[in-house]
């Protein structure tokens, strides 16, 4: 492809140029409106200046990744809200056998939560446990969080779902889902296998100086710990409760003689008010309305029924999660697909979905959109055509040099232009 007429190619450029600083660098000062603002602005001028007329622009819009994009957004909206990466979580800390089996934990899991529920949605959820089992360990927190961050993005990659590059290589492509994953499933793990050889060397002499420490405080959560998950009034007060009397029974030697005292009063009190109650019922009897009244069990039976309804939501949560999975892997429709099953979670949970569909990163969307306009116009230009015939001869893929070529090349612009746009 020749290159377009020459105001084109010039307000073209300035264009992809605008686009491209506020895609790489949200808080320019001379124009700190952020990537989605960018993108919708560099996609206005294509329009403006004649680059690509208003319905190329509307044309150029992928309708199918947006799809996708949105039904995988609010799937894992609802994966969060039946807590499955709280239980991922726990996994991190389950039987574990220090700081270098919690980097490989760490590596594992965010890497395979990321591959199918974004590497967003795994990075913005799994920081806080992670955080949570560095302060319980008393181990410093940079080499766990450099662990998830980068395996998460190393995950991502197995998937067309895993980040919104891969979905615009799928979707434009035509690569199904199970030739996508089997296509990268190998190189994912090698990568995450070496990410975390590479973590383990660069930190070993400051993970194993905290390994005596990690053992004697294992268990050990801080206030700030409980505070900041949240719990509510009626767990925090059985747990505070438990742990006092595990506490009183598990330590005889620290009760001294006030403490002793002052349990005795506490007993006195109780059989003072069972006393004045056995008083105050005929015949010195005690009515069985005081132990359980009617209102207490049916009290009772509804929290039962909630709690056996929250638990069945959830079981219906993961198995439209595992249908939708299978489906992809089928081969159907990946839009629609992960439409259906956002939209049977909605159905399922039976209650006004506007709270869950506010968590869908719309803003992303229109990035999306901004960014189609925007390279859209861009090509039209003949710039990167260009480039690419003049690149191409050095890039074949049937050999080594090509593929190192090609390789570095898209290395190179995903760090300095941004992988989407890439």
């Amino acid at each position: 492809m020749a290159f377009a007429a020459t105001y084109k190619v010039v307000l073209g450029s300035i264009a992809f140029a605008i686009f491209w600083v506020l895609a790489v660098f949200p808080a320019v000062p001379l124009l700190p409106i952020g990537r989605t603002a960018g993108s919708l602005l560099g996609a206005t001028l294509m329009v403006l200046f004649r680059v690509i007329t208003p319905d190329e622009a509307y044309a150029a819009i992928d309708l199918p990744i947006l799809g996708l994009l949105f039904g995988t957004m609010v799937v894992s909206v609802y994966l969060e809200r039946a807590d499955m990466f709280k239980y991922l979580g726990k996994l991190l800390s389950w039987k574990s056998k220090g700081a270098k089996d919690l980097i490989c934990r760490i590596c594992l899991v965010s890497a395979i939560s990321s591959a199918f529920f974004t590497n967003d949605t795994s990075c913005v959820i799994l920081t806080e446990f992670v955080l949570k089992i560095a302060r319980q360990h008393n181990l410093p927190p940079h080499p766990f969080l450099l662990a998830l961050a980068s395996s998460a993005n190393i995950g991502s990659s197995a998937t067309p779902i895993g980040n919104p590059q891969n979905l615009v290589i799928a979707v434009q492509s035509k690569i199904s889902f199970g030739d996508f994953l089997v296509g990268v499933l190998p190189a994912m793990l090698v990568g995450v296998s070496v990410n975390a050889l590479i973590l383990i060397i660069m930190y070993w002499r400051l993970l194993s100086v905290h390994k005596d420490e990690e053992d004697g405080t294992g268990e050990i959560v801080g206030e700030d710990d409980v505070s900041s998950h949240r719990f509510s009034p009626a767990t925090m007060s059985h747990i505070s409760a438990s742990n006092s009397m595990d506490h009183v029974q598990s330590s005889p030697n620290n009760i001294n003689g006030s403490l002793a005292t002052h349990l005795d009063s506490l007993r006195n009190r109780v059989n003072s008010g069972d006393q004045l109650e056995i008083q105050r019922s005929p015949c010195g009897s005690i009515d069985s309305n005081d132990i359980s009244s009617p209102a207490q069990f049916s009290e009772e039976k509804e929290s039962k029924t909630e709690h056996w309804k929250n638990k069945m939501w959830k079981l219906c949560v993961y198995l439209v999660t595992i249908g939708m999975l299978v489906a992809l892997l089928m081969g159907l429709n990946m839009s629609w697909t992960a439409i259906t099953a956002s939209l049977a979670l909605v159905v399922l949970d039976f209650k006004d979905a506007s709270p869950c569909l506010e968590k869908v990163s719309y803003s992303l969307l229109l990035f999306f959109c901004g960014m189609f306009i925007t390279v859209e116009g861009f090509n039209k230009t003949g710039i990167p055509s260009t480039l690419w015939n003049f690149m191409e001869p050095h890039a074949k893929v049937d050999r080594v040099s090509g593929i190192a070529v090609l390789a570095v090349v898209i290395l190179l612009l995903s760090n300095v232009a941004s992988n989407v746009p890439t």
